[in-house]
């Protein structure tokens, strides 16, 4: 007992004197970095470049090298700010730059930059390059463009879309250069992939943007897909076919005088579908001089109705004298 208590209490100082170690070698370390920070330091910083006022009726073209490489001399306490957030420099296009030839100019003396946020009252600023910075520019171009979908779309057997597909909105405005709005006549959806649809589709889907979408402006980024989905049939009728343009003082024998026509609509629809929704014509100014053949067409079809087919292709007749 007398041994197991000695080990307990011999154990018990040596973790204190551990702990005391520790705190003291921890309190060393912050009293080391408080020292480092509060020293003066020059280093070289990336800045980005913030442009304000431009002209409404101008747009400044997107170009990597507008940055500054900053040379400043503060103490570490600053440093930790450039460190921790992106710095930039902000330009004012109104006071800060001029016009040469399609472009703006921006070139301002290291004591100018001084006085500016975010160097004044600290850091001092030493260096600066480039120290001169062109912005190339275009006249904006506000132009309304369709939205077409992009869609791979299978659909559950016996279902099908109603109309076609919708997105709202159905057009989207654009505004950026001129060279480049001018060449964009719509803007696709990005590929809506769906399988098995047997009911109605309501989805919100990005816009598949140009790759050089930072120097445009768009008034909607993704648009509401939408459409009706019905469960569909097929029906069949049989039309009367009509001759057209036969010359007076002729006339003709053919056959078949009906043919059948097979379509595909919903079952909401399927009765409202009748003989008189379609016209089956025949032209006989279409004939060859050498055939007695006339070709049927559909020249009236009911509304809600697809995939429609003529059974019947071909028309014989033969001239009455």
């Amino acid at each position: 007992m007398i041994k197991k208590l000695k080990s307990e209490l011999l154990t018990s100082i040596k973790n204190k004197r551990l702990n005391v170690f520790l705190l003291f070698l921890f309190s060393a370390f912050v009293i080391l970095i408080f020292t480092k920070l509060s020293k003066d330091y020059t280093n070289t910083i990336a800045f980005n470049i913030e442009k304000v006022n431009v002209p409404q009726d101008n747009v400044i073209l997107n170009d990597s090298s507008h940055k500054l490489q900053v040379t400043l001399k503060t103490h570490g306490f600053k440093w930790l700010k450039y460190y921790f957030t992106k710095p930039d420099i902000s330009i004012d296009f109104s006071s800060e730059v001029y016009k040469k030839q399609n472009t703006y100019v921006y070139t301002k003396s290291v004591s100018y930059l001084n006085e500016k946020e975010p160097f004044q009252n600290e850091a001092k600023l030493l260096d600066i390059s480039p120290d001169t910075l062109v912005f190339r520019y275009d006249s904006n171009l506000v132009k309304k463009v369709a939205v077409q979908t992009e869609t791979d779309i299978t659909f559950f057997p016996g279902f099908d879309i109603v109309n076609s597909y919708k997105t709202i909105p159905d057009s989207i405005t654009i505004i950026g250069p001129h060279e480049m709005v001018s060449t964009i006549d719509f803007i696709k959806t990005k590929k809506i992939v769906l399988t098995g649809v047997k009911s109605n589709i309501s989805i919100q889907s990005k816009l598949d943007l140009p790759k050089n979408a930072s120097d445009l402006k768009f008034s909607s980024e993704d648009v509401q897909f939408t459409a009706s989905v019905e469960k569909f049939t097929e029906g069949t009728v049989t039309i009367p076919v009509q001759i057209i343009n036969l010359p007076q003082n002729t006339s003709i024998k053919y056959f078949p005088k009906e043919v059948k026509v097979s379509y595909y609509t919903s079952l909401k629809n399927f009765k409202n579908i009748s003989v008189k929704d379609f016209k089956v014509r025949c032209d006989f100014k279409k004939v060859n001089n050498d055939q007695s053949v006339l070709i049927p067409e559909l020249t009236k079809v009911p509304e809600n109705v697809k995939h429609i087919k003529l059974k019947q292709q071909r028309i014989e007749f033969i001239i009455l004298k």
